[in-house]
């Protein structure tokens, strides 16, 4: 589901009533978590965290208007997903991250290349979200994403 929000306050507003208690979760451990030079916005119709053009004056390699984007996530129909592109761009974080998910939740994990699907709301592993958020610092991701610009 596309959502037309202009803050991540009025996206939480537009959700299903019975989400919108996860999605004001899951925000507040990310926030608590992200290191220092993200910002919090809208990116893609999602609530994202990105690399401000104060930052990283380059922009995303796609679209330079738009800041480098780090991680987001939405309520879609029949689930709530959650984006990180350092999953998808630094394989020991995957590694981790899967082999810690087991640990954090009693249902088989549900991924795609930066994608994490959560279809039951009631299994969302915070703490393991709130881990993964710190596991990155901004520069960390800058220099990830550099090298990998660097290979194409």
């Amino acid at each position: 589901m596309t959502y037309n929000a202009t803050s991540p306050e009025d996206y939480i507003s537009q959700v299903p009533k019975e989400r919108q208690n996860a999605l004001k979760t899951l925000r507040k451990v990310i926030t608590d978590n992200l290191p220092n030079g993200f910002e919090e916005g809208i990116l893609y119709n999602m609530i994202s965290y990105y690399v401000p053009h104060s930052v990283y004056p380059d922009g995303y390699h796609c679209d330079p208007k738009t800041p480098l984007p780090f991680m987001s996530f939405a309520s879609q129909k029949n689930s709530i997903n959650l984006y990180h592109s350092g999953i998808y761009a630094q394989p020991e974080l995957h590694d981790w991250f899967v082999n810690a998910y087991p640990k954090h939740c009693k249902r088989k994990l549900d991924m795609g290349k930066s994608c994490v699907r959560f279809k039951k709301i009631d299994d969302i592993p915070f703490e393991l979200i709130g881990e993964l958020t710190k596991k990155m610092t901004c520069n960390e991701w800058i220099d990830i994403y550099e090298s990998a610009i660097k290979k194409k």
